[in-house]
């Protein structure tokens, strides 16, 4: 059957050992292939880069000056707090709202669940661009329709405190249905024994959500925490297009601060310490959430 094999196609059949090792391997090559050309070799010319600084097109080896200036960079501390605060407010509130949303169209006695799940997820799937000019419309200070409905003009945008506010409820209107998603596929992998079990011992709705469900959602919750963690850090779309940062880098983030440097200043070695420091605080975040929820 090999010698058939071989005078049809022309070529030696791939049945020894060695050649049966090497089949995962072709099969591999294409992806491996793409993730050493568009991901591996970025990632490591980004950190050489960031150890090296460019002055009048000339390119030197800096060392670690880049990470010293990020210390001293008022402009970075700045966006960290800013991204800080948006981690101790929102994210939790978008967590819980997102856990009471699935626990209710959890419910069997929900008419039209469908319906209402679809509702809830679909800002998720909108552009972030797109709903990030919506809400930029919606809060303008003078002929917005936010202000015309309350009848007082709020300078949502043009207030620190408010336009925190207004970034804030923005995000938490986008990424609250795709967490709620999430938290409902892990609702739905709880057995009915466990709910049976709690009914006979007595434990009513709130202590069967606490001491049942809850419990049996630290995995999913801990995921939903991890992602918002990253995305919150990455933010970017929304403070870019509503507030380009403002006003007084009170939306300034991170990743819009190095857009700011290595696209308009085209200080490439200085936005790529910043890059790194940023996966740093991620890694650092995601293995504290891991030890807090054990």
């Amino acid at each position: 059957m090999t010698a058939l094999t071989e005078k049809l196609v022309g070529a030696p059949a791939l049945t020894g050992p060695r050649h049966r090792r090497l089949i995962p391997w072709i099969f591999a090559g294409p992806a491996t292939a793409l993730f050493a050309v568009f991901f591996a070799y970025p990632l490591a010319a980004s950190l050489m880069q960031s150890f090296q600084r460019t002055e009048d097109g000339v390119t030197s080896w800096a060392g670690l000056d880049q990470y010293a200036r990020l210390l001293a960079d008022a402009r970075f501390g700045r966006s960290l707090l800013n991204v800080g605060l948006i981690l101790v407010v929102q994210v939790p509130i978008m967590i819980g709202l997102a856990l009471v949303l699935a626990y209710v169209l959890n419910q069997s006695w929900l008419r039209f669940r469908a319906t209402l799940r679809v509702a809830f997820f679909l800002p998720a799937v909108t552009t972030l661009v797109a709903y990030a000019v919506v809400f930029r419309v919606l809060l303008k200070t003078e002929g917005g329709m936010v202000n015309q409905l309350l009848g007082h003009e709020i300078g949502w945008l043009d207030d620190p405190m408010w336009a925190r506010v207004a970034l804030i409820a923005s995000i938490t209107w986008r990424w609250t249905g795709y967490n709620m998603v999430i938290l409902l596929a892990g609702l739905q992998s709880i057995g009915k024994a466990q709910y049976e079990a709690a009914a006979i011992d007595g434990a009513g709705p709130w202590r069967t959500f606490t001491s049942v469900i809850v419990p049996q959602l630290k995995p999913v919750i801990l995921f939903c925490s991890i992602t918002s963690t990253i995305g919150t850090l990455q933010l970017f779309d929304e403070n870019k297009v509503l507030t380009d940062g403002g006003p007084d880098d009170a939306t300034l983030s991170p990743i819009l601060l190095l857009f700011q440097v290595g696209f308009k200043q085209f200080d490439f070695g200085y936005a790529a310490a910043m890059a790194w420091v940023i996966v740093l605080i991620i890694g650092l975040l995601s293995y504290a959430q891991f030890r807090w929820l054990k």
